[in-house]
């Protein structure tokens, strides 16, 4: 990688990095002869960057260089900066704020993680036509301070208009009581040129609310967690503070910080006085949605202030929309959260004093931010820096970049992410350079896996966080699920270790995919031995454990079918609300749908009671919660201290919609063949998805109204697509080519008995809907009372029976039964 060859890094001599120093101003001067034919000003540092050139700011680029694994990735922006310079005299330098490089990173309030002082790394480079100039950092360069006082990414910033020197960017500013610089040792080798996007001021969302809380405070409610900060204009006195107060919620009336932790997100601003005023904070970031006011003068005018949303500046690339409001609200929740936990990094977090890149959480999100966003940069970028820290330290950290101050063993579904990751990502791209990148990453986890495992061929041993925040876990152990966290991993393995092989056939490495072939073999044998029964019964009887053995393709085709059957039944059993975490939440709708069970799928993906996925979206999320019941129903929050509304992991289930309702997949890699399948459920009348594929924009648009299906497929230039069109009454699949296709047809008549109070308990629980609104019904008169449709009298005693045998069986029972199972026979012909 190309990289700057002069100068040096610098930093203040005085500076020492300490918790509420003030950001570090930086300031040359230089003169020009003539002006260079062009002109790049180069730049990073340690902490955060705001270069300057003759009076501005230089680029739109915010929160540079982000935040990479510095000691072996630190990223160089590049700006042409031609434009701005004159003959004769010009002046370049920066502000340099504390960021990731020194504030406290992590939940134990540590700092200082890559660097003691801030540094500056600045190469200016002047191409004549004849010679190359540079003006460098060195010497040459005077320190001082200004009105960026204290900053930090989780506490927030405190900036005094006041202190700010005027012109202090420009030529002629008097700098002599500012003081000298000296060298800051940082190695050259590691500056390197960018791979993602840069962090940007994205979009700006006005206020739909501007409320008096009880206790007589002023708060903002800009309608839409995000992640940034708020930009305000105000005039007032000189010496008067404005304080912000971000958060994520309100209860009782008053914004709640909890989920904040100990991170402040509060910035201030003290005001110069003599006239209207802008400010917005440069060297924090905060997840929010409200934001408390206090030391504004008069009254507040919402057009005076504006929440700027900040993130990667990915290209978006997926949409959906549904006949559902609450899925569509669903599937942005999802967006957002991606959106507001891509700052640089795929962070689990925006807001509390974490937002590390937990490995587990984009490990289940993956395909779902590919299918969004143009990921590639992104995370192209942190797998470079996950594969820099494992191979200095021999594993695969937990968090990239990695700042915990423990090792972090061999786990499934976060290490693994080292494996899983480049697969999902070629899968996407098609782009074997992908694979080429991280392959040593990859087999040298697969192989150190491997070395891990029991005489049988186990994942057997070791910490694992296994089906992590399962809604049964105890609230001080998420790790403490159902499900057994070794099946968890011995499952993932199977995985794991396919893909592995794939990955070395792809790239034509045949004594490794032979290697991996085995060893896929090996681990897939003994999860079968230890946690499969013969008949397809999965030990610990748990959703997630039926979902992983389905979903890994671990099972033969007749345990399979049982699996399915019994997982359809647990779901059932469970009044379709969710029972899965991180491990089985990405896969149990699969798992259901290609088992023939998608009216449970679909019941699953639509339940509104806690806890569901819709659940937090009739209480009023607009991004994903990190717990299922991160609000509780009455209101309160979960008071377990890890209770995050913007975490985008449990949104995976977001891949199965744009695959199964969208109904797009890819059949080779980068969909230059793919699939369109869409299948109806649920209710849902209509859906259009669109994707913009690296070969161009896929669209599929389906309709069902009057008794018809109308459908409506785009397939770019250079693909094909098999379409099968949903609910058509021969079953048919045609493969097209690029350009617009159309269908429209009757919908197929599906033949099911009509349910009433004769028909068996058997038929009823074969119908997951009539089942649900069955069981509903019953659990009104008979709460807690179990219904088993698959016991083996049910298939031989009718309802009415059933009844005959239940003491105190009203009519009003009986009643309510007969009309939900009329209810389900209408929803099945409608």
């Amino acid at each position: 990688m190309t990289r700057p060859t002069t100068g040096a890094f610098i930093t203040p001599v005085s500076a020492r990095g300490a918790e509420g120093e003030p950001a570090a101003y930086f300031r040359r001067e230089f003169d020009l002869a003539e002006r260079p034919a062009r002109a790049t000003l180069r730049v990073t540092g340690l902490g955060i960057v705001e270069p300057h050139l003759n009076g501005a700011v230089v680029g739109d680029e915010v929160l540079a260089p982000g935040w990479t694994s510095y000691r072996h990735r630190l990223v160089v922006s590049s700006h042409d900066v031609t434009d701005a310079l004159v003959v004769g005299r010009n002046a370049v330098g920066a502000i340099v704020g504390q960021g990731w490089a020194l504030g406290r990173l992590g939940w134990e309030g540590k700092r200082n993680h890559y660097a003691d002082r801030p540094a500056l790394h600045l190469e200016l480079v002047l191409e004549h036509d004849d010679r190359t100039e540079t003006v460098t950092t060195g010497t040459g360069f005077r320190a001082g301070t200004g009105g960026v006082r204290a900053n930090g990414i989780y506490d927030g910033e405190e900036f005094d208009a006041r202190l700010e020197p005027d012109g202090w960017d420009r030529p002629g500013f008097d700098d002599s009581g500012w003081e000298a610089v000296e060298a800051f040792d940082w190695p050259l080798e590691s500056l390197t040129e960018p791979v993602a996007e840069p962090i940007r001021r994205v979009e700006e969302l006005a206020p739909v609310e501007v409320v008096t809380t009880p206790a007589g405070r002023t708060v903002v409610d800009f309608g839409q967690v995000v992640s940034g900060w708020v930009r305000f204009t105000v005039t007032g006195e000189a010496g008067s503070a404005i304080t912000l107060r971000h958060a994520e919620v309100m209860t009782d009336g008053e914004i709640d910080v909890k989920t904040l932790r100990t991170a402040r997100a509060t910035d201030r601003c003290t005001l110069r006085g003599g006239g209207p005023e802008s400010w917005q904070p440069r060297f924090t970031f905060h997840g929010f949605r409200y934001v408390e006011v206090d030391g504004w003068p008069g009254a507040l005018a919402p057009d005076s202030l504006r929440a700027v949303v900040v993130h990667s500046d990915m290209r978006r690339t997926g949409w959906l929309e549904t006949s559902d409001p609450l899925l569509n609200r669903l599937h942005a929740n999802a967006v957002w959260s991606m959106r507001d936990n891509f700052v640089g990094v795929p962070t689990d977090c925006p807001q509390r004093d974490e937002r590390l890149g937990w490995t587990g959480d984009i490990n289940a999100f993956a395909p779902t931010a590919a299918f969004l966003y143009d990921v590639r940069g992104v995370l192209g970028s942190w797998l470079r820096d996950l594969a820099a820290e494992q191979a200095e330290k021999g594993f695969v950290p937990w968090v990239v970049p990695d700042i915990l101050p423990y090792p972090s063993s061999p786990t499934a579904l976060w290490s693994d992410v080292a494996v899983n990751l480049p697969w999902t990502l070629y899968r996407e791209y098609g782009q074997e350079s992908i694979l080429v990148d991280a392959y040593d990453s990859m087999a040298a986890f697969t192989r150190q896996v491997a070395g891990l495992l029991d005489d049988d061929g186990l994942w057997s041993s070791g910490f694992q966080f296994g089906d992590w925040l399962d809604p049964d876990a105890p609230a001080d152990n998420p790790a403490g699920g159902k499900t057994d966290p070794h099946l968890v991993a011995s499952a993932y393995l199977c995985r794991t270790t396919h893909r592995m092989a794939e990955t070395a056939r792809v790239l034509g490495r045949e004594d490794d995919a032979a290697e991996f072939a085995a060893l896929a073999d090996r681990v897939r044998a003994a999860f079968l031995a230890e946690h499969v029964s013969p008949n397809g019964r999965v030990t610990n009887e748990s959703a997630t454990a039926y979902a992983l053995a389905i979903s890994f393709d671990i099972l033969d085709e007749a345990q399979k079918r049982r699996a399915g059957d019994r997982l359809a039944a647990l779901v059932a059993q469970g009044g379709y609300r969710i029972s899965t975490g991180f491990a089985g939440t990405p896969l149990i709708t699969d798992a259901l749908s290609t088992t023939g069970h998608l009216d449970a799928a679909y019941l699953l993906l639509l339940e509104q009671q806690c806890p569901s996925f819709l659940y937090p979206v009739t209480k009023g999320a607009t991004t994903i919660w990190e717990r299922w019941d991160s609000i509780r129903p009455d209101g309160t929050l979960n008071p377990s201290g890890m209770t995050s509304l913007n975490h985008y992991a449990l949104g995976a289930v977001v891949d199965w919609v744009h695959r199964v309702v969208g109904g797009l997949s890819a059949v080779e890699p980068g969909y230059r063949r793919m699939r369109v399948a869409p299948r109806p459920g649920g209710g849902l009348t209509s859906a259009t998805l669109r994707h913009d594929t690296v070969h161009g924009e896929v669209r599929v648009s389906w309709e069902i109204a009057d008794g018809a299906v109308t459908l409506a497929v785009q397939v770019p230039e250079g693909t094909t697509a098999l379409v099968e069109p949903p609910l058509h009454p021969d079953r048919v699949t045609e493969e097209v080519g690029p350009g617009e296709h159309h269908w429209q047809y009757a919908v197929a008549v599906d033949d099911k008995t009509d349910l009433g109070l004769d028909s068996t308990l058997r038929e009823v629980a074969d119908n997951p809907v009539a089942w649900r609104l069955f069981t509903e019904a019953f659990a009104v008169h008979f709460p807690g009372v179990p219904l088993d449709g698959n016991a083996p009298e049910a298939a031989g005693m009718t309802v009415r029976a059933m009844l005959d045998y239940i003491p105190g069986a009203s009519d009003d029972l009986r009643d309510d039964l007969a009309k939900a199972l009329a209810t389900a026979t209408e929803g099945a012909t409608a």
